[in-house]
């Protein structure tokens, strides 16, 4: 199964301009609020239309805006769960699930139930949506779309109104549901930790416009773009300036960075995700930076230290922006005693620092 996409649709205040393909694996699509994610998911669906381009799914044309193909919604064979779950809330449970089967009523009755039992919805075949948890009602809509069987499936923001607990819990259950599904998915999300769980692949929107498609784990390690850093949770990015091959200027910190990589002369930011700092003992060290802490935040299970670096003054800019670290409570409390010291040496690996465009 193949999905291959790359349109274009121009609104009063927003251009769209994605291309992505993918192949059997899944592909997540992350993207800020309002970056063209949901409308790309509906132009597959059929249900917006592009201003120009392709939709190719497993070699079968969906829309061609040159050769003026455009299948309607209902003959693509896309299955779509919405983040409201587009239940008919004058239905049951199974007549929801049986929406779209266009069988004999004796098969359709048992592939429902067949399906009822999958996604565990015993005993509330004759319920109403308005009846049913948001879990639940989440697991009628994934049983309607499995029904008919679709060629590809997609998530939009499948978790969005859910609490942590709750989230947790579907997060796992779905993600068993996936396994049974053979075709393409793709799901939506502004949530870096959804998208890392699930997806094996990742596309990356901003401002309408697909800026990065690779594999999920290489695009966190290195993102390569400013913008995808950002997305993919990057909390420290200064603007830089390449000084040689493996020397670069982070310029809002007042540090220098050597690397053994060589760096592309077209590089312009430096990141440094929070979680990659190390401790030092001394500003002795490759790529090891003195710094005064502004700040330290208690969460359950880490500590988010908030500090400026030092310049080889031992002084701190006043405009220089601050570095957020974030470090386990274990690990902080054996270097400190529990104590709070106003400096912080930290090194930089080499391998985390983000070279970036």
């Amino acid at each position: 199964m193949s999905l291959s996409v790359s349109i274009k649709k121009s609104f009063k205040d927003f251009n769209l301009d994605v291309k992505f393909e993918t192949s059997g694996e899944y592909l997540g699509i992350l993207g800020a609020s309002g970056s063209g994610k949901s409308i790309t998911l509906k132009c597959i669906a059929g249900i917006e239309t592009p201003d120009e381009g392709q939709i190719v799914l497993d070699g079968r044309v969906l829309f061609d805006s040159e050769k003026k193909i455009n299948i309607r919604p209902q003959d693509r064979n896309v299955g779509y769960l919405f983040q409201n779950y587009a239940l008919f809330p004058n239905m049951t449970v199974g007549g929801n699930i049986g929406a779209g089967m266009k069988l004999p009523k004796s098969v359709k009755n048992t592939r429902i139930s067949e399906l009822v039992k999958t996604f565990h919805l015993d005993g509330m075949e004759y319920k109403y949506p308005l009846q049913l948890s948001g879990g639940q009602q989440q697991r009628v809509a994934l049983a309607r779309i499995f029904a008919y069987e679709p060629d590809v499936l997609m998530l939009d923001e499948p978790f969005s109104a859910m609490d942590t607990h709750l989230k947790e819990k579907l997060q796992s259950e779905i993600f068993e549901y996936l396994r049974l599904y053979k075709g393409e998915v793709l799901m939506v999300t502004h949530n870096r930790s959804e998208v890392f769980r699930f997806c094996k692949n990742l596309v990356v929107i901003d401002n309408g416009k697909s800026v990065l498609l690779g594999d999920m784990k290489e695009t966190f390690r290195q993102p390569g773009l400013m913008s995808a850093a950002r997305l993919t949770g990057c909390k420290n990015i200064s603007r830089g300036r390449v000084l040689s091959a493996h020397s670069i200027y982070a310029q809002d910190w007042g540090i220098t960075l050597e690397t053994e990589r060589e760096i592309d002369e077209d590089i312009s930011y430096v990141g440094i995700r929070a979680h990659n700092f190390k401790l030092a003992d001394s500003k002795e060290g490759k790529n090891t930076v003195a710094c005064k802490i502004n700040k330290i935040v208690e969460e359950l299970f880490e500590y988010t230290i908030i500090m400026e670096a030092e310049n080889h003054d031992g002084q701190c800019r006043p405009e220089n922006p601050e570095i957020w670290f974030k470090i386990k409570k274990a690990e902080w409390n054996s270097r400190n005693g529990g104590n709070n010291p106003g400096k912080l040496y930290i090194r930089i690996p080499e391998d985390a620092i983000l070279l970036l465009k």
